[in-house]
């Protein structure tokens, strides 16, 4: 009769943890900000039909790192949650801090009862009527939840990202602007200075960008928020930063 090798529960967790982190800390990163006009949501990503970011709801957006097919599942469940939900309730009861929390149950159950943890980081990101309802949940691998404020990073370089984007990074920045800021933060080393005179944002052709905006009814007679940016429209818009 062969006989099993005895794991405590801790050193079990700690090795599950280790390994999504690891899956985690070789995808690119992902910029999701807080802005004047609304949020922006900048991902280092040269695939042009596997996206990082996405839509959920009316003003709710997705944004991923990790194994793509992992949280494109989990960016399909929440679809799915949010379509129930406004159709049995009212589009109102469709809210972030919601999906938050069923991405938390998911991503929890998973860690503890399957034998691989999912190698995955989320934010949720709900745009606000004002800068000040804005709401930026961040959920990691083991379901962990944290209410964040301004500015998220994830993926491999978030360090030197987050670095480079707490000198350029306001409350009143634009959503041009704050691609901008996320472009060149993205591209920055570890240990540089993105705010040093001559530091290029990344190419367009590796960037996703999306936006929440603000007041989409006025903009584009939508009350849909989410919008996609890309093509000539991003060159123009990083190209301004460039000549500035």
């Amino acid at each position: 009769m062969t006989q099993q090798f005895y794991v405590s529960p801790e050193q079990l967790m700690k090795d599950r943890a280790d390994f999504a982190r690891k899956g985690i800390g070789r995808g690119r990163s992902v910029v999701v900000m807080s802005c004047r006009d609304g949020i922006a949501l900048v991902a280092q990503n040269p695939s042009p039909s596997l996206h990082k970011l996405g839509e959920i709801y009316d003003r709710i957006a997705f944004a991923a790192v990790g194994k793509y097919n992992e949280f494109e599942s989990l960016r399909q469940a929440g679809v799915r949650y949010a379509d129930v939900r406004g159709y049995s309730y009212a589009r109102e009861d469709v809210t972030a801090r919601g999906l938050a929390s069923v991405y938390a149950q998911s991503l929890g159950a998973v860690f503890t009862a399957e034998s691989k943890p999912f190698e995955v980081e989320l934010v949720v990101a709900e745009v606000g009527r004002v800068q000040d309802a804005d709401h930026l949940y961040r959920l990691t691998f083991d379901g962990s939840i944290a209410d964040e404020a301004g500015f998220v990073v994830m993926g491999g370089a978030a360090d030197a990202v987050v670095g480079a984007l707490r000198g350029t990074w306001s409350a009143d920045v634009g959503l041009t602007d704050g691609v901008r800021a996320a472009a060149r933060a993205l591209a920055t080393p570890a240990g540089a200075d993105s705010d040093r005179p001559g530091t290029p944002a990344l190419d367009p052709s590796v960037l996703e960008v999306a936006f929440l905006e603000r007041d989409p009814d006025t903009l584009r007679g939508s009350h849909r928020a989410f919008r996609r940016i890309g093509g000539p429209e991003l060159e123009t818009m990083l190209q301004g930063g460039q000549d500035s």
